[in-house]
């Protein structure tokens, strides 16, 4: 009997468990790699976000700085419009200014020409005058004036001025050009603060003129004193229109402690001056004007920014049409740079309305 022949197979249960324990080996190994790649994706997503959360927290902080920027550029423009309307403002002054130099610096040998000539004329009338006011005894007691004025040595040599009569009308100028006598000093003291103003010299001469001429009134007078620059107010508040009385002590100082208040500025309207006069009723018989000079605004608004020489002539005639007739004009002029016209029209108002004319030293009275 034949023998059956075993058949051999070359997988064992060695080749197996070899095969087992590979399989195994490679499932831990890609155990081992999974938990390694894991915690460094943990690790990188971890710096990731701390990296997004730093720079939100910068963009935030860029969107807050933006903001402040916009704020900081809107104020800058701000401040520039602001700037720009200061620099336009600052650069027509200075124009008004070079065009007001322009106008005061033509015909300048025309103008000393005509200042030696009124000079000379003045001169000659004081002289006149003088002589005549020896000849003429005076009407008035000396010693009896409510109001004193202390001067330096015998301070009395106006003795041409009419002071006297039973109303009188005392008419002070007090516009900007009573600040200073050149037109550069006038600009610049002008924005300067009330008090300021009141100290200014020539003010300063006003202010004793006034007080100069209220101590000259006679007891019995009726009076009024008005101040006038662009508008016209009496220096007594309240007053305007009526007659003040002369023999009252306490009027008198009312009036002169309204005129030291007064703080020069504005234009000079001598038409509205001159109209507050005809207001009074019954009329002034003497009229006393302290002014620097020609009128720079009449009966309309002007709509220009300054007024030449033959304007200002022109606006005085208009004025001076207004005064009632009979009434004797005395002025006394405190003579300002670059209206050499001023002289000449006030002498020709004060000889044709039988008062006087004068033009005082700085350091009078």
């Amino acid at each position: 009997m034949a023998r059956r022949r075993r058949h051999t197979t070359v997988f064992t249960l060695s080749f197996l468990d070899a095969m087992t324990c590979g399989l195994g080996a490679v499932v831990l190994l890609y155990m081992v790699i999974s938990a390694n790649v894991a915690l460094r994706a943990e690790t990188v997503t971890a710096d990731l976000s701390a990296e997004t959360d730093r720079l939100e927290k910068e963009v935030l902080e860029g969107v807050d700085g933006l903001v402040e920027l916009r704020n900081s550029v809107e104020r800058v423009r701000d401040e520039e419009a602001v700037t720009r309307g200061l620099s336009r403002r600052l650069l027509e002054t200075v124009e008004e200014v070079e065009v007001e130099l322009a106008t005061f610096d033509q015909s300048t040998l025309a103008r000393r020409e005509d200042i030696a000539r009124l000079q000379a004329d003045l001169k000659s009338l004081e002289e006149e005058a003088r002589r005549l006011s020896a000849r003429v005894p005076s009407e008035e007691t000396p010693g009896d004036r409510l109001v004193d004025v202390v001067g330096d040595g015998d301070r009395q040599y106006l003795t041409g001025l009419k002071v006297g009569g039973d109303r009188v009308v005392l008419l002070v100028d007090a516009s900007a050009s009573m600040l200073a006598d050149t037109v550069v000093n006038v600009v610049v003291r002008r924005n300067l603060p009330a008090s300021d103003r009141r100290r200014a010299g020539k003010w300063r001469q006003a202010v004793r003129t006034t007080e100069w001429l209220v101590a000259q009134l006679p007891r019995d007078v009726a009076f009024q004193v008005y101040l006038f620059d662009e508008e016209v107010r009496s220096a007594v508040e309240g007053s305007r229109g009526r007659w003040l009385d002369g023999g009252d002590p306490e009027v008198l100082e009312r009036a002169l402690a309204g005129v030291r208040a007064a703080a020069p500025l504005g234009g000079t309207n001598l038409f509205r001056a001159f109209s507050a006069v005809t207001e009074l009723s019954p009329r002034p018989d003497n009229v006393l004007l302290v002014t620097d000079g020609l009128p720079t605004l009449g009966r309309k608004a002007s709509k220009r920014g300054t007024v030449s020489g033959k304007e200002r002539a022109r606006l005085f005639t208009e004025a001076s049409a207004v005064l009632p007739s009979g009434v004797p004009i005395n002025v006394i002029l405190l003579p300002m740079e670059g209206d050499p016209l001023a002289a000449s029209a006030f002498w020709r108002l004060a000889l044709a309305s039988r008062g006087s004319f004068l033009s005082p030293a700085a350091d009078w009275p």
